[in-house]
């Protein structure tokens, strides 16, 4: 089929987080292959990866050790199930192999296929949870505005992201509560320390709970660093004053590890990284390097026995995915994790985020650039219209898409998030890949910069 004829086919699919009237009047990129951090478009237009995709292809474009794994797993039982207390080898084997590297205490796993159902799977146990120790009141769920954690029903309510809730008439309003966006460079009070704004954001959790009570509040969700918010590290100290409140109250503690998981931050966990220690955990994504859709939801013995208490008063377990633990995706999974191990990819994470941090640092001197900053092979940039007055571009400039569009014609995938650039290249990214990346970026901003500040000096 000729590009020409892909495009016309591509019109008939509605594109998920897109501009659909922009995309309906003109189309938009189709992907033709892949190979290391590279990817080509149907028009013979290469392109460097920096988003591994959507966060998540963390060994690139061309694993034929994942390939094969699958193919081999295809010919022996290229599907199963796991309800009744029926099982199969792949998914037994990646249950014991994910519990040994969670954090401690989280000894049991459900699987599905994406990171929406398993944090949607996380709120049902949740509250399932919480009927099981006779507290039904204790139902409401806290994430924070720009937080991410998925597209079903309960996730678009729980999530911050305002775009993903108007006009779909969420039913769940009064069962999820948000606190701000712990986003230091663009919310701090000038002279604000980021320990005296971490603060801050924890006063405004604390004064929350108090607000609705802490017999009703079930638990806190939070990614170790914000993806979908823009690629937003914590301030320094936020953790440290946040779990303590939350233990306080006996409020639980979920981290949505679905990008920070699997090396992103430097180690096997951003909980590692940050020091988290979770009742709950998700992951998906770069469990199987995004080869195949596979997701877990990892939790703790506490609810795990109250999930055996309400097997034994209703005779079943009544939940769970017909795809989840499918035996190709958890081939798939237990191949991606022998190959971080066996490539040390946590290490080579390490050797190379200096390179990649300091150069996005570095840009801060850009006209268009008023912060920088990230964690491991993640990061986010925020343009500004005046830095020295921390000036946000207006709206209607788009200026995120400006530079992403800029990008893009320049051989760069990114995403803009509102104002934000985002960076998560594969995890196998070398030093050299990561400095033209940062060329491409470069010239990108400039010529963004051209249409932006003239456009605005007009104004």
């Amino acid at each position: 089929m000729s590009a020409n004829n892909l495009h016309e086919a591509d019109r008939h699919m509605v594109h998920q987080q897109a501009d659909l009237d922009g995309h309906d009047k003109k189309g938009g990129m189709l992907i033709a292959r892949g190979d290391g951090v590279r990817v080509w478009d149907t028009e013979g237009r290469d392109y460097i990866e920096a988003m591994a995709g959507l966060w998540c292809a963390s060994l690139g474009f061309s694993e034929k050790r994942l390939a094969e794994a699958a193919y081999k797993q295809m010919l022996e039982l290229p599907y199963y199930h796991t309800f009744f207390g029926k099982a199969h080898g792949p998914a037994a084997l990646l249950s014991e192999k994910l519990t040994g590297l969670a954090p401690e205490g989280l000894n049991h796993v459900m699987f599905q296929c994406s990171g929406s159902e398993a944090n949607d799977a996380a709120i049902k146990l949740i509250w399932y949870h919480n009927n099981m120790r006779g507290r039904p009141a204790k139902k409401k769920i806290i994430g924070r505005i720009r937080g991410y954690h998925g597209n079903t029903v309960a996730t678009a309510s729980l999530s911050g992201q305002p775009h993903m809730q108007a006009d779909f008439d969420l039913p769940y309003g009064d069962r999820f509560l948000h606190v701000s966006n712990p986003n230091y460079y663009r919310f701090s009070i000038p002279g604000e320390s980021e320990r005296d704004f971490s603060a801050r954001m924890a006063a405004e959790l604390e004064a929350l709970i108090e607000k609705e009570g802490a017999d009703t509040i079930a638990a806190f969700f939070a990614e170790p660093v914000q993806g979908g918010g823009g690629a937003i590290t914590p301030p320094e100290g936020y953790f440290e004053l946040i779990q303590p409140i939350l233990k306080k109250h006996d409020i639980l503690f979920v981290t949505d590890e679905v990008i920070c998981g699997f090396g992103r931050t430097g180690n096997m966990w951003g909980c590692d990284t940050y020091g988290l220690k979770p009742d709950i955990l998700t992951c998906a994504k770069q469990l199987s390097a995004s080869y195949q859709p596979i997701s877990a939801t990892l939790i703790s013995d506490a609810l795990y026995e109250s999930l055996l208490e309400g097997s034994r008063k209703h005779g079943s377990f009544g939940h769970g995915f017909t795809y989840g633990a499918h035996p190709v995706a958890c081939a798939v999974a237990l191949e991606t994790l022998a190959i971080y191990e066996e490539r040390d990819i946590l290490s080579h994470v390490r050797a190379v985020s200096p390179v990649f941090l300091k150069g996005l640092e570095a840009l801060k001197s850009h006209a268009l650039v008023g912060d920088a900053r990230g964690v491991g092979l993640i990061a986010g940039v925020e343009l500004m219209a005046d830095k020295a007055k921390r000036e946000p571009f207006p709206a209607a400039a788009k200026a995120g898409l400006a530079v992403q569009a800029a990008c893009e014609r320049n051989g760069l995938i990114v995403r803009a998030i509102g104002d934000r650039i985002a960076f998560t290249p594969p995890l196998i990214i070398s030093a050299a890949e990561i400095a033209d990346m940062l060329a491409r970026f470069s010239r990108s901003l400039d010529e963004a910069a051209e249409t932006l500040l003239v456009r605005q000096a007009a104004e």
